[in-house]
């Protein structure tokens, strides 16, 4: 680990455990610059009993920064230009569900089934056989005539509100690296997730609540916190998880009131101890982790009461409940609604634990069952959020970290097992609300469904777009860690224009 990391981030448990303050300088070209502070400066306080802490200190506006916006470090900042949303809801079908029998239509596949493609198979982890048509129908809808498979019937309604960018593309076709690009956007070292890059940049909208909070029914998705984790951000922007498989408030926000104390004793007692840290942290000014302890301590405290409230589906009307059905997925989903309706900045929606859409056999089965968990839920959602006048701030985000292959998978004894091996050389997203432009259909893969052709659209521009949308100029929106500057994007990514309305 080097010198200037932020230590381990999984011992982070506290949705508040850990952050650097940060402060918002105005160069005179007008332009706002995010600056953060760096823990090299933790090394030079411990270096030589303190005396190179010193004169950095005389140097920099370090010991300044922890008076920014009354010492909160979620609390709102300005944006680089006119956001077209304000938060965002990311539905994550881990796995990786097919396009071409969602959103991708292939009819020449159909025409290819059990037979070889007129273009060899592209190399992905597994061996692939002949062309494997789709099991589902598909059905045009709406005034753009989106074509949506029956899997997604749910959708048809508000196929003019949906942006699907059909020519998506990672770089290797395994699950885990897949995971780590489409969240943090580098396949193998630890980078801060996109999640945690929107919180740091913009804060959130309530202080009684973790900007970022992640959920998957029943346990971890593969690469577990790795997909929500702040890295070397400060602590503070990593995703608060939620088991979303309970139902009952207790269950979901675990250990989150006291059960033998009060709000005003408790209260007391938090006084009382903050007092103490204070008075602790009166020589250690430059400390940023002691300063995160006593933040944590705070926002544990406001959680009691807004997060119980937030998490509690049953304050909803009947109607609204049934509308979302009682699967897990379609409790999360209202939980969301509740969650970005309370000024929460960014909300992951995992399907399940491990990597439920990788289904490399029997597909048609589930697909079936897993769509059915999940499409009621979504529909509900985007019709939800129209009626409450949330549609236009809010973009809904829905996909996988790849694909699948048009061809059917061969086990290694070459029976063919009536599924779809991974496939990052092309796949689907949609994006619905939040400055997206309805209605529209952004690239296209080749005829059979195997590799992005036309408008091709790299994760890198995803994010680039998503960072857009939402005020944030990916190229400026950084964090220098080990003598360097950092963004979600690396060195890549263009904001795709041509799906903002």
């Amino acid at each position: 680990m080097s010198i200037f990391s932020h230590g381990d981030p999984e011992k982070i448990t506290s949705p508040s455990a850990c952050f650097v303050s940060g402060t918002t300088a105005l160069p005179p070209n007008g332009e706002f610059i995010f600056e953060r502070s760096s823990t090299r400066r933790d090394f030079l306080q411990r270096s030589g009993m303190g005396f190179a802490m010193l004169g950095l200190f005389g140097l920099t506006a370090f010991g300044e920064n922890a008076k920014r916006s009354g010492n909160n470090p979620l609390s709102p900042n300005p944006t680089h230009f006119l956001p077209r949303a304000k938060r965002i809801i990311h539905i994550f079908l881990n796995g990786g569900s097919s396009h071409v029998d969602t959103f991708d239509p292939k009819p020449a596949l159909t025409e290819y089934h059990g037979k070889p493609l007129p273009i060899p198979n592209l190399v992905t982890e597994r061996p692939t056989g002949n062309g494997f048509g789709s099991p589902f129908s598909f059905k045009r809808y709406g005034q753009s005539g989106i074509p949506i498979s029956e899997l997604f019937s749910d959708l048809g309604e508000h196929a003019d509100d949906l942006c699907v960018i059909r020519s998506m593309q990672s770089e290797l076709p395994n699950h885990e690296p897949a995971l780590m690009m489409m969240n943090c956007g580098d396949n193998t070292l630890s980078r801060p997730s996109m999640g945690s890059w929107l919180t740091y940049g913009l804060g959130t909208e309530n202080q009684n609540l973790p900007g970022f909070i992640a959920m998957c029914p029943g346990g971890h998705p593969i690469k577990g916190p790795d997909n929500w984790r702040s890295a070397f951000l400060p602590g503070i922007y990593s995703g608060a998880f939620v088991n979303s498989d309970h139902q009952s408030v207790e269950k979901l926000i675990e250990n989150i009131r006291n059960p033998r104390l009060d709000l005003k004793t408790q209260r007391r007692q938090v006084d009382l101890l903050q007092t103490l840290n204070r008075r602790h942290q009166e020589s250690r000014k430059t400390d940023p982790q002691l300063e995160a302890r006593i933040q944590s301590y705070e926002q544990a405290f406001r959680m009691q009461t807004a997060a119980t409230d937030a998490f509690d589906i049953e304050r909803e009307s009947e109607s609204t409940r049934a509308r979302y059905g009682s699967s897990a997925q379609g409790r999360q989903l209202l939980i969301a609604r509740r969650l970005v309706e309370r000024g929460v900045r960014f909300v992951q929606l995992w399907h399940g634990k491990g990597q439920p859409w990788d289904n490399h056999d029997k597909i048609e089965e589930n697909h079936r069952r897993l769509a059915g968990e999940c499409s009621p839920g979504i529909g509900a959602l985007l019709s939800d959020l129209k009626e409450r006048g949330l549609f236009e701030e809010t973009l809904v985000i829905c996909g996988g970290e790849f694909g699948r292959t048009p061809t059917v998978e061969q086990s290694n004894a070459g029976k063919e097992k009536l599924g779809r091996d991974h496939n990052h050389y092309g796949f689907s997203t949609w994006l619905a609300g939040g400055g997206v432009k309805g209605g529209t259909v952004y690239g296209s893969t080749d005829e059979f469904g195997f590799r992005a052709q036309e408008n091709p659209v790299h994760v890198h521009d995803l994010h680039a777009t998503i960072l857009h949308l939402m005020g944030l100029d990916h190229e400026r929106l950084t964090y220098r860690h080990a003598s360097r500057d950092f963004r979600l994007t690396d060195v890549h990514g263009r904001v795709v224009h041509e799906i903002l309305s």
